[in-house]
Parts: C-alpha cells; sequence; structure tokens
C-alpha cells in the first residue's frame, strides 16, 4: 500500500496537526484542505505548496485522489461530514466529540457498518503519557479490581466562546443553547479504556445522571468585555451552567465521576483523573509540573490502613515516572521522541498513526466507532437527565447485540 493521501477538513483546528504529518512522512500523504476561510487556505498554501485548497466539501469528497478525510470542523457537523465521506469511498478520522444527538450516533454506526470504511474519533487525550502508562498498569492488574475513577475537563475558553465583535462562536452556541456535559470525551475515553468499557472481558456504561450549576460565569465575562448591553451579559443567556457534574455506574457497579466546566476562573487543569482500584490509585496532576502520582500495595512503601499504628509504616505516593522502566507503555517506549514533539502531550501523533495503521492493517482502530458514540453520547443523555431534574438516564448499546 502507498502512501494513504489525506485531506484535512476545517484548517484552523487541524493546522495543529501539520507537526505530526510530517513525522509520518512516507506512510501520509497531504493532498488537499478544506475551509470556508480564504485567508486560512491561502496559510496552507503557502506552507504546503502544490496542496489542493478547497472551499467546498462537496468538492472535497468529490475528490477521487483522496483516500480519508481528518475532520477538524466544529462538532456539530462532524457525524453528518463524517457519513457523507464514507459514502463517498473515504476513511473518516474526526476530532471529538463524534455526533452530539443520539440519532446521529445512531446513523454514523450504521454508516460504518454499511461501507466498511475504517473510521477513528481522534481523541487524543487517550494517547497522553501518563494516561498510556497508567492504562498499561490497569491491563495488568495492578490496581486491582477497579471501583471508582474521576475525570474532567476544566478549562476557562470564555475567549474562544466569541469573535472580536462579540458575535458567538461555534463554542457559545454549544453554551447558549444546550445543557449538560457536552464536550466529554477528553475526560470520559481514558478512564473507559482504563476499565475496558466496550471490551471483551471489561465493562460496560449503564446508566448516568447529571446536576450543573447556576450559570454566572459567562455573563460576568461577557459584561466585562462588551458591556452590560450585550445579551451575553445576563445570566438567562447561557443554558449550560458553569459547573457540571455527571455520575456514571458501570454494569460491574464502579462509579465515574465527570466534571464539565469551561468558564469559571482558574488555571488550566487539563488532565484531572483519579483512579482507585482494591489494589491501589492513581492521581493525576493537578498542574503543570506536578508529577503524577501513584500507591500501590505490596509494591509502593507503607500500607494504606496503617495509620496510628507503630508497627506498620503508612503509605505513601510515589511519583508515577519511578515506575516506567517496568510499565511504560510499549507505544511511548517506541515513538516518545516523535510524540513529544507533537501537540496536546503526544496525542496528536499517535492519533493519526493508529489511524493509518488501521487503514494499512484492514482492522478496527483502537478507538472505533462504537467508542466514539458511547463516549459521545454523554452529551444528549446528560441533557436527558438534566431536563427531567437529574433522573437517571439508561446508556444505548449501539453495537446491535
Amino acid at each position: 500500500m502507498g502512501a494513504i493521501r489525506l485531506a484535512v477538513v476545517g484548517g484552523r483546528r487541524g493546522g495543529y496537526f501539520s507537526r505530526s504529518l510530517a513525522r509520518l512522512a512516507g506512510r501520509v500523504e497531504l493532498v488537499a484542505v478544506c475551509d470556508s476561510n480564504e485567508d486560512v487556505l491561502q496559510k496552507w498554501r503557502e506552507e504546503f505548496p502544490g496542496i489542493r485548497a478547497y472551499d467546498s466539501y462537496d468538492r472535497l469528497i468529490d475528490d477521487s485522489n483522496v483516500d480519508a478525510v481528518f475532520l477538524a470542523t466544529p462538532l456539530f457537523i462532524h457525524a453528518e461530514q463524517a457519513i457523507r465521506a464514507m459514502e463517498a469511498g473515504k476513511h473518516v478520522i474526526s476530532e471529538v466529540i463524534a455526533a452530539h444527538t443520539l440519532e446521529d450516533c445512531w446513523k454514523l454506526t450504521e454508516a460504518v457498518e454499511k461501507t466498511g470504511m475504517t473510521y477513528m474519533m481522534a481523541e487524543n487525550y487517550c494517547y497522553m503519557r501518563p494516561n498510556m502508562m497508567v492504562g498499561h498498569m490497569s491491563q495488568q492488574g495492578l490496581f486491582g479490581e477497579l471501583t471508582y475513577a474521576e475525570c474532567g475537563y476544566i478549562h476557562d475558553v470564555r475567549n474562544l466562546l466569541h469573535d472580536k465583535e462579540g458575535n458567538l462562536t461555534w463554542r457559545g452556541r454549544l453554551l447558549r443553547d444546550y445543557e449538560g456535559s457536552t464536550y466529554p470525551t477528553h475526560s470520559l475515553g481514558p478512564v473507559a479504556q482504563w476499565m475496558g468499557i466496550n471490551r471483551e472481558g471489561g465493562d460496560e456504561l449503564d446508566s448516568l445522571v447529571t446536576f450543573s450549576s447556576k450559570s454566572r460565569a459567562g455573563a460576568k465575562y461577557f459584561g466585562e468585555h462588551f458591556g452590560e448591553e450585550h445579551p451575553g451579559s445576563q445570566a438567562d443567556f447561557w443554558k449550560n451552567g458553569d459547573s457540571t457534574v455527571t455520575l456514571i455506574r458501570t454494569k460491574k457497579g464502579a462509579l465515574i465521576a465527570l466534571k464539565y466546566d469551561i468558564q469559571s476562573s482558574r488555571p488550566h487543569n487539563m488532565t484531572h483523573y483519579t483512579l482507585q482500584g482494591t489494589n491501589g490509585a492513581y492521581l493525576s496532576p493537578r498542574y503543570a509540573g506536578e508529577d503524577p502520582l501513584v500507591w500501590i500495595e505490596n509494591v509502593s512503601k507503607g500500607v494504606s490502613y496503617s495509620e496510628g499504628k507503630a508497627e506498620a509504616p503508612e503509605a505513601e505516593w510515589e511519583s508515577l515516572w519511578s515506575h516506567a522502566d517496568k510499565w511504560e507503555h510499549p507505544l511511548w517506549k517506541r515513538w516518545a521522541k516523535e510524540a513529544e514533539q507533537s501537540g496536546h502531550g503526544g496525542g496528536d501523533f499517535f492519533v493519526l498513526d493508529e489511524f493509518l495503521s488501521a487503514i494499512e492493517e484492514r482492522r478496527r482502530p483502537a478507538i472505533d466507532v462504537y467508542d466514539a458514540v458511547t463516549w459521545s453520547s454523554v452529551f444528549p443523555l446528560s441533557a436527558q437527565s438534566m431536563a427531567s431534574g437529574g433522573t437517571p438516564v439508561k446508556f444505548v448499546d449501539f453495537r446491535r447485540k
């Protein structure tokens, strides 16, 4: 198989992946880009002379010299664009989330099953070094039986809710029009992999319940930046609250607490995770420069139930990196140099590498359509839960057992 001819759709976000594309030369060839903004297209022409630039998605998917598309467009149109590309005979790697309605989740699943094309969701947080290492340790049973996890996307992006005139971007419309955990996969993806969700011998997501705080941070920001006459300066303009918490219960009785907050004033907490099992626990860093922490029974120092007992030392957290020699994920052992030069903690490199490998080897990717729609369905299911006053809602099995 020759190099896979790739087109990027959504030139602004897609541009962040150009460093990773360069490190995969020989396996992938960037042949086209599509964006509605001519200035964005011109930048791509300057960086990649000879690239075909389209301002029409229809024209792009009609291009027979494109084998695969990378969707880096607003999340509301991911499913529709993915379906059209696969129906046109093109493989798809899609930015998160895969779909924002249950109807689109079903349509996307059916398109993959019908066309046989490779589909992967580019959840780059799954490939960050600590997340992959914790997953490797979990698969080897170091944490014992998993009982609880926390995860969160906590990132103040209020400056991305609007353009310079104060008009709402798609992120702004997301907060104005929807209520729930509307961007769940950065948080849930790694945890789902640690717990073996949708995997043979693993677990399945069973039900969720969602609550949200009052909305204040968005109105405060818009009032300060655009004045009290801007509708966004009114708290009731924003449907979603500042902080949203979803509790997910799995069929094996594990509990996952998922937090979503893109408005509150605080430093970026890029990777908020904890994992608890019968034999140990993991804590992600709270801020840049802090080590991830782990404690494993009979491996780490001390005994967790020894407080106040002279005969046994108390348990002590250890740096996750102190176990890297033994438990580093094999992919990071092999590709660390390449991955560290790409975005999102190496994740941008690994998602593209896995997508290409799945096409080359004619197999399902590590994050397939069933993972994509299961994780993404937290958006509409959490909205259902909130609309009913916090009633538990069952997950959908998209695998047609």
